[in-house]
């Protein structure tokens, strides 16, 4: 079973910036299109980022503009990229496959507030 580690979760103020990783247990990421979730506060999980295996992107229309996604499979490693970050992107951030095919991680916390 694929195991997926996220890391670089904080709290953050407005405006601000983190960059998050994903980790994944073995050789994924060179077969599959992976994605960045998050789980607001009482909301439902959903897709904020996704990049194919061979580079196209998409991002929610809340992240557009802000938010980058870039993919190493060499090292079957995920990141995203927050900028200009706002309350609103305040969740727990995961990442899997798009859709999503493996047991989720613990996720990593991010907390945009002054």
């Amino acid at each position: 079973q694929v195991q997926l580690v996220e890391s670089g979760g904080g709290l953050v103020q407005p405006g601000g910036s983190l960059r998050l990783s994903c980790a994944a247990s073995s050789r994924i990421f060179s077969i599959n299109a992976m994605g960045w979730y998050r789980k607001p506060p009482g909301k439902e999980r959903e897709l904020v980022a996704r990049i194919t295996r061979a580079g196209s992107t998409y991002f929610a229309s809340s992240v557009k503009g802000r938010f980058t996604i870039s993919r190493d499979n060499a090292k079957n490693t995920l990141d995203l990229q927050m900028n200009s970050l706002k309350p609103e992107d305040t969740a727990v951030y995961y990442c899997n496959s798009d859709p999503p095919d493996w047991n989720w991680g613990q996720g990593t916390q991010v907390t945009v507030s002054s």
